[in-house]
């Protein structure tokens, strides 16, 4: 069994028909996890650094992992089974008595929500790395049109346009709306 892994990053998180679209990959491929949007914008936070009023599930399992002295070691995305993913979580609790490493089976969307939230390494199973599809340029194609949207309001707002926020009934759709509903 081979049991290769390749370190991968959250290249980006985008609203999609069924909830939020995660892009995760290096700089050789990228491929799309689904997955509710509230997670999606869970692990948006953790990236960005957002504070929270409250500790989220994430945030309380984090707080209750440090209490214990277990630290995330790693998340690895292990494989794709009839359109579901599979993800391990990778725990380290060291103490006088020694080291102790434990792996739990769990969604890839919390292995990636806590790996955010603590800057901890992610990792992608070779051979799943390999059967999934390149979404390598879709990524770039969406980030190029959303840099080219931006640019675009920046301009109007300089020539004196509306200010920020006024008069674009219709693209306020959240978190990386681009602009996709239509005006009442």
């Amino acid at each position: 069994m081979n049991n290769e892994v390749v370190p991968v990053e959250i290249r980006g998180i985008l609203p999609s028909s069924g909830g939020a679209a995660l892009f995760l990959g290096n700089d050789d491929k990228v491929f799309v996890i689904q997955m509710d949007m509230s997670m999606g914008t869970v692990i948006d936070a953790a990236l960005r650094g957002i504070p929270k009023e409250r500790p989220l599930t994430h945030d309380l399992m984090g707080l209750v992992f440090r209490g214990f002295g277990i630290n995330v070691e790693r998340v690895v995305v292990t494989d794709l089974r009839n359109s579901t993913f599979f993800a391990r979580i990778i725990l380290k609790q060291e103490n006088q008595l020694g080291t102790k490493l434990v792996e739990l089976d769990a969604r890839p969307s919390d292995c990636l929500a806590l790996a955010a939230a603590g800057r901890r390494p992610i990792y992608v199973a070779r051979a799943l790395l390999d059967k999934v599809e390149d979404m390598s340029a879709v990524l770039a194609q969406i980030q190029q049109m959303r840099a080219e949207e931006e640019a675009g309001d920046k301009a109007s707002e300089e020539e004196g346009g509306t200010e920020p926020g006024e008069g674009d009934e219709g693209s306020g759709t959240g978190e990386g709306g681009g602009g996709n509903s239509t005006p009442n």
